[in-house]
């Protein structure tokens, strides 16, 4: 793992001390609990004023970048899932990230899977999900959004409720896109979830073609367009992909999130009986760090559009290696448990 530049005092505050006191706990209590205590330490004069000096990104007009038409400060964001309802714009824009992706968020609430249902896998720098599209809804997310703060650039990622067949996915979806439309600056369409059945079955490319010319066609008639991504699995074979190449160019779509979590648990350092023991799910983190930057370089070499590169980013080798396996911006996830809020300095060091 990379050095990059000297770590930060919110950094060293969070490897000391934070994520000793985080990795005792359940990792899903564990994320509520940090993010509420770094709140709080923002609302103390001293120690907050101490933490946005520490953590801002300190990007300069060299590293800003227009992507899909969105000027970004810089191309280091947050993906979606660590703040699914909008809760920690404010502080996720302290600690630097040039963009936040919100959600999955599906029209109606739903409390996703039964817990416990995220585990850290520490050798591995990774974790396993099976949340299941945990959300407090289309309605709660907008009025959260309404008070965004400014100069967050904030992406809306979409899904379907696990009740909703297939058949109707596309009206979950086009809900989703009509109500967020006038309050996030572009979408994430997420049909690559393996933790909502049968939802990674719309990626086959009539399905996904039909429910992205319906959203383009609601996008088309508005006054101002939203860049629309498609977020796509990193267990795509080669066919897949050249579908996926094909089906931006059809649809007119901005590009692609490369990639989602993976089904695979091949090459982990943990037993594995010890990761059998732990059931389904998506595995992120290092161990997808490899297969995600090779879905963004056979991407790359094969059409002329957008790509956020995500997966195993931490630092600034993993950082770089994705932007020169062609990703024009990159999303940290898994990296923020491990590493902490200085993790946005540390990418951006790679980046230049």
């Amino acid at each position: 793992m990379s050095t990059g530049t000297p770590q930060p005092l919110g950094t060293r505050v969070y490897r000391s001390l934070v994520r000793p006191l985080a990795f005792a706990m359940d990792p899903e209590r564990a994320h509520y609990w940090t993010m509420g205590l770094f709140g709080f330490g923002l609302s103390l004069p001293l120690i907050g004023a101490a933490l946005r000096r520490s953590l801002a990104a300190d990007a300069g007009p060299s590293d800003a970048v227009t992507v899909a038409g969105l000027a970004f400060p810089h191309r280091v964001g947050l993906a979606a899932g660590f703040d699914k309802d909008g809760r920690w714009l404010s502080a996720l824009s302290t600690m630097g990230f040039a963009f936040v992706e919100v959600g999955t968020v599906t029209p109606k609430p739903q409390p996703g899977n039964p817990k416990p249902r995220l585990f850290r896998l520490k050798e591995d720098r990774g974790l396993i999900n099976r949340m299941g599209f945990n959300n407090s809804g289309l309605d709660a997310l907008v009025m959260r959004l309404r008070k965004r703060p400014d100069g967050l650039i904030v992406g809306g990622n979409i899904g379907r409720n696990k009740t909703t067949p297939n058949a109707q996915a596309a009206d979950d979806y086009h809900a989703c896109f009509v109500a967020l439309h006038p309050h996030v600056d572009y979408f994430a369409v997420n049909v690559s979830s393996p933790n909502t059945p049968g939802l990674r079955e719309l990626q086959d490319r009539a399905p996904l073609t039909a429910l992205l010319l319906r959203l383009q066609d609601h996008n088309r008639a508005q006054t101002v367009q939203r860049p629309v991504f498609l977020k796509i699995a990193p267990d795509l074979t080669d066919a897949q992909l050249d579908d996926i190449v094909a089906l931006v160019a059809d649809t007119g779509i901005d590009g692609v999130i490369a990639t989602n979590t993976t089904i695979s648990r091949d090459g982990l350092r943990m037993a594995r009986e010890q990761v059998e023991a732990l059931g389904a799910g998506g595995l992120s983190g290092a161990p997808v760090r490899r297969r995600s930057t090779e879905v963004v370089r056979y991407l790359r070499q094969r059409g002329d559009f957008a790509i956020i590169g995500v997966g195993g980013i931490e630092d600034a080798d993993s950082a770089r290696e994705k932007a020169e396996a062609g990703a024009d911006l990159v999303q940290v996830y898994s990296g923020m448990v491990y590493t902490g809020p200085g993790i946005v300095r540390d990418c951006l060091s790679g980046l230049r």
